[in-house]
């Protein structure tokens, strides 16, 4: 708990240029992934070869915090520290791109946040809309069809949070939804397309418990030290709209096997727990 304490509580300063121009070096790193790495088990250019891939992945192969990881509320440590999450979204103008692994949903603008701790971070991505037939990355002991990621960065202490959100099958989700349109006509590996004003809060986020630990990005370079929040409740999304997401990439399986938890702390955030043990 003190090393969570330690990187969530940093007063934070913003500098627009810089935020941008990370935005853009940002979007640049995972176009050009797209043709460096695979997530076919026996390509030799899969998950277990990814830090030999490029000596900037070295973290994809020794890293010691990385993810996704199993995820269960009956071995994480239950706190009252974290606290609820504090989302403050807009509409705001988007670009939609497919790097060949994922759907990404830039959001360009800087007073998108997402608080953890004493640190704001910007909103700047409905990254990785990952889409596997049987399996998704995080498991609550069980598997799901897809998950979402929303990728938030904070530029001054360079840090990244991710907000992961796992989907069942059932009712078609909304914000899938609004962009299934742009998602059937763009380009394989590398297509672009400008939104307009997209609304960030479309995305379901309900529910109040969640999971909490540090990791790493699940894609190559593996960057470690990434705040994940990872929420209890699981949405659901139409059949006919993981087959859209699988058919507009070039491999339909695109979630990085398990790692390793290394005896990290892993936290859950139940705030009825308390209430039920102060009515005792």
């Amino acid at each position: 708990m003190e090393n969570l304490t330690k990187q969530t509580h940093i007063c934070m300063k913003t500098i627009c240029c810089f935020v941008l121009i990370s935005l853009l070096l940002l979007s640049i790193r995972v176009k050009g992934n797209s043709e460096e790495f695979s997530y076919d088990p026996c390509s030799e250019k899969g998950p277990k070869f990814w830090g030999e891939l490029n000596i900037e992945w070295a973290k994809c192969g020794n890293g010691s915090i990385q993810s996704p990881i199993a995820l269960s509320k009956w071995t994480a440590d239950l706190t009252r520290g974290l606290g609820d999450l504090r989302r403050n979204y807009r509409p705001a103008n988007a670009i939609l791109r497919n790097d060949g692994h994922e759907i990404i949903v830039s959001i360009y603008i800087l007073f998108l946040t997402y608080y953890v701790g004493f640190v704001y971070f910007f909103f700047i991505l409905f990254n990785q809309f990952r889409s596997k037939i049987v399996f998704s990355s995080f498991t609550f002991n069980s598997m799901y069809p897809l998950e979402l990621h929303m990728v938030h960065f904070n530029n001054v202490t360079q840090k990244t949070a991710v907000v992961g959100v796992l989907f069942e099958y059932g009712p078609r989700d909304p914000f899938i939804y609004m962009i299934e349109r742009d998602i059937k006509y763009i380009n394989i590996d590398g297509g672009e397309e400008f939104l307009g004003k997209v609304d960030p809060r479309v995305a379901r986020l309900d529910g109040r418990k969640y999971f909490r630990y540090i990791g790493s990005l699940t894609t190559p370079p593996c960057t470690e030290g990434v705040i994940w929040t990872v929420m209890e409740t699981v949405q659901t999304v139409a059949p006919y709209q993981v087959k859209l997401l699988q058919q507009a990439l070039v491999e339909e399986k695109n979630a990085r096997p398990l790692q390793k938890i290394n005896g990290r702390d892993v936290f859950y955030f139940d705030p009825f727990s308390w209430q039920s043990v102060a009515a005792e």
